[in-house]
């Protein structure tokens, strides 16, 4: 600053100034402008001056950043490409992304996460991916948490893989099959029936120890026309969009005073599909996306048909009655199952579109199928 203003003043005095400049080392534009300030605003406003504009077009209001922090408020587990969307619906003028960023860094509502690396995972049954509405839904239990009045809550979540669409958050009063069942037949009569549905391999939705993992619940599947796809044991990220589903569950509701669980579930369930955006959707709500199944709910069919194959039905006991009792398995008890020959001792055992495996008669001997066989 001092070296400045001692060039102002002899720049005052002198004849030559271009070789004035030349000795400081600046341009004669830079010298002008030291020259001129000192004659306009004094030896004080020598120093270096920001170089911000006082001025700028792409500056928010004071309103605009109040609500970009209200609807940050309003959903804390969203980040600026979901606000900005939602922002959108309600105004004309929308900020950039990196406005939105802005904002809630400044704010302080920004948690920053750590990032891990991904691995590929693999799947058991199919590789099939959904390409519509209803072709593939994923279902599983929500880990239990306690509420703050120190109620527990653990809810059945159905989502539709293809629109993100949740069919269902349901907190039911145990996850024995007939309460689950009852869940499923009010979801079949108002959405329609899917093409398949994926599940873990925990019960009610499989059974570790029936053939093909087969239980009474995924068995009233297979009977309605429904495949299965279940993921490997262990291996929560062969489904993984739907515990991902749990996670957001777990930051907006976990800790919160419940006073009517359900009511709270289905809130956020309507607004998980009407409000919020979803990338993979091209910003869209899963409700602008999901149609309801053309497969309609027409109830339990009370027999399966098997062309041309000759028909045992499943006892109490899970067996079936051919010359001698053959086990096959108790979560088919009440249900017929085809016998296809093969050879003049050997049949296939067919439930539904299920191959579950051999039958021998001249054994009486029943070898399970190791992979699902569809007709």
């Amino acid at each position: 600053m001092n070296q400045r203003t001692e060039f102002a003043l002899q720049a005052l005095r002198t004849d030559n100034f271009s070789q004035l400049c030349r000795e400081y080392g600046i341009s004669t534009k830079t010298g002008y402008k030291w020259r001129d300030r000192l004659i306009s605003d004094g030896a004080n406003h020598m120093r270096e001056l920001s170089r911000r504009p006082h001025s700028s077009s792409q500056k928010l209001d004071e309103a605009v950043v109040c609500e970009i922090v209200r609807l940050k408020e309003a959903h804390r587990h969203w980040g600026p490409r979901k606000l900005r969307s939602l922002y959108a619906r309600r105004f004309s003028e929308v900020p950039s992304e990196s406005s939105f960023k802005r904002v809630l860094t400044k704010a302080g509502l920004v948690e920053r996460r750590r990032v891990r690396q991904r691995t590929e995972a693999g799947r058991l049954f199919t590789d099939r991916r959904a390409e519509a509405s209803n072709d593939v839904w994923t279902v599983d239990f929500k880990g239990w948490w306690y509420t703050r009045d120190g109620e527990r809550c653990e809810p059945l979540t159905v989502r539709d893989e293809y629109s993100r669409y949740v069919l269902e958050v349901r907190a039911l009063a145990d996850a024995r099959t007939q309460t689950v069942r009852v869940c499923f037949e009010r979801l079949f009569e108002r959405h329609g029936l899917p093409s398949a549905i994926r599940s873990d391999n925990g019960a009610p939705f499989a059974s570790r120890r029936g053939v093909l993992g087969l239980s009474r619940l995924s068995a009233w599947w297979v009977a309605l026309g429904i495949d299965l796809e279940r993921g490997r044991p262990g291996c929560p990220q062969d489904n993984g969009a739907h515990e991902r589903l749990h996670r957001d569950m777990a930051c907006e509701l976990e800790g919160r005073t419940l006073i009517d669980r359900q009511a709270a579930l289905d809130e956020w369930r309507q607004t998980f599909n009407q409000e919020r955006p979803h990338e993979a959707l091209g910003m869209r709500c899963p409700g602008e996306v999901y149609v309801n199944s053309s497969r309609k709910f027409h109830g339990t069919p009370e027999e399966l048909d098997y062309d041309g194959m000759q028909t045992r039905r499943v006892q109490q006991d899970g067996c079936i009655v051919c010359g001698a009792r053959v086990p096959i398995s108790s979560a088919l008890s009440g249900w017929s199952v085809g016998l296809q020959q093969t050879t003049n001792h050997t049949w296939n055992v067919w439930f539904g579109q299920l191959l579950l495996g051999e039958l021998d008669i001249s054994t009486s001997s029943f070898k399970r199928a190791t992979e699902q066989t569809r007709k």
